[in-house]
């Protein structure tokens, strides 16, 4: 893969800013919906799509296409806007969200969507399927890679860490999971309901190679990316430092934000601070 270049990264990062822009607006118009989780991973999604991931857009069902798998379903908006950003669907289809009949539903559904690999079901089950997939491609002797984006409370469901024991038993090198480290769930701090940390030691203590960067620098977590990728014999996982709701200022740090859709008047200041940071990106040469 080539270097990237400066003016690779300010693409990359008027990108991620269009995903979050894509993500206010087809919250307002769903009115449900979640909104920290899906901006503080949008810089992710970004660099994935746009970087890391080998995926047609043109041809989504792709036999040498790397897997995306979303564990934590609930953050479904920064995927739909993603996708519709780099090609998948037009981008006025973000604004049906959540209606009746929708492909874009509120937890993304497999068969509804092409490009999608799983429907988001209960949290803690991603990293299983992504490891039954990983062992698959082991088995068929296929060289592509599977990436699963999980959040850092579903740490707290048994059955995540069941499927890393099991990603560590197979070496299953063609694993990463990229763990969404914002510290918030629905009630609260992840700190408060059900203590983490030692976070990155537990992953190591199961024998995975652990990588940590800022999820919300771009070129860091291409960097980091990067580095994990090349590692032979064990799974890996990012642990992505994140602002809950990064981008827009009421929003940042919120827990609160987590489960809730901004207003008409919400919305409208969160794309006006968006549109703002977009023209500071444009014009920082």
């Amino acid at each position: 893969m080539q270097a990237l270049t400066p003016a690779g990264l300010k693409e990359l990062e008027l990108k991620a800013n269009d995903v979050r822009q894509g993500i206010i607006r087809s919250l307002l118009a769903a009115g449900s919906g979640h909104s920290a989780g899906p901006l503080d991973m949008s810089d992710v999604f970004t660099a994935l799509y746009g970087r890391l991931m080998r995926h047609d857009p043109k041809n989504p069902e792709w036999p040498q296409r790397d897997r995306l798998l979303l564990s934590c379903g609930h953050i479904a908006p920064v995927r739909y806007s993603a996708m519709a950003n780099f090609g998948y669907f037009p981008l006025e289809e973000l604004l049906t969200l959540r209606k009746f009949g929708t492909r874009l539903q509120g937890h993304p559904e497999r068969v509804r969507l092409p490009g999608v690999e799983t429907t988001s079901g209960p949290l803690g089950e991603g990293l299983a399927q992504g490891v039954g997939m990983a062992l698959g491609a082991k088995m068929d002797r296929k060289d592509f890679r599977v990436w699963v984006v999980t959040s850092d409370a579903e740490h707290q469901c048994g059955l995540h860490w069941e499927a890393v024991l099991t990603g560590a038993k197979f070496g299953l090198d063609n694993l990463t999971a990229i763990v969404d480290r914002n510290f918030i769930q629905i009630d609260g701090s992840t700190e408060d309901v059900m203590p983490l940390e030692p976070f990155a030691e537990k992953y190591r203590s199961f024998n995975w190679e652990v990588f940590e960067c800022d999820g919300n620098d771009i070129a860091a977590f291409i960097e980091t990316a990067q580095r994990a990728t090349q590692c032979t014999g064990k799974p890996q996982v990012i642990i992505a430092r994140t602002v809950p709701g990064k981008g827009v200022s009421f929003m940042e740090g919120d827990y609160t934000w987590h489960g809730k859709p901004p207003n008409a008047q919400q919305a409208e200041q969160a794309l006006r601070e968006l549109a703002a940071q977009r023209q500071r990106i444009e014009t920082n040469d």
